[in-house]
């Protein structure tokens, strides 16, 4: 099911915003709209990662207590 609305929302955003008919004429998604529907999906990808986005050490140099 995750996997079908991705593919919704990946196949929305490269189809047009808006289109007309015997004129022809189409608009398509604005430029931010487009970026704002890939960083959705490839957070989504990233949350479904095993591996650690970020890793926090506390480094302690040799010889202080």
């Amino acid at each position: 099911m995750a996997d079908d609305l991705d593919q919704s929302i990946r196949e929305n955003a490269d189809g047009p915003a808006k289109a007309a008919g015997d004129s022809g004429s189409m608009e398509q998604h604005k430029l931010s709209e487009q970026i704002a529907a890939d960083r959705y999906l490839a957070s989504k990808q990233a949350a479904k990662s095993k591996r650690l986005g970020l890793r926090i050490t506390k480094i302690v140099p040799p010889g202080s207590e």
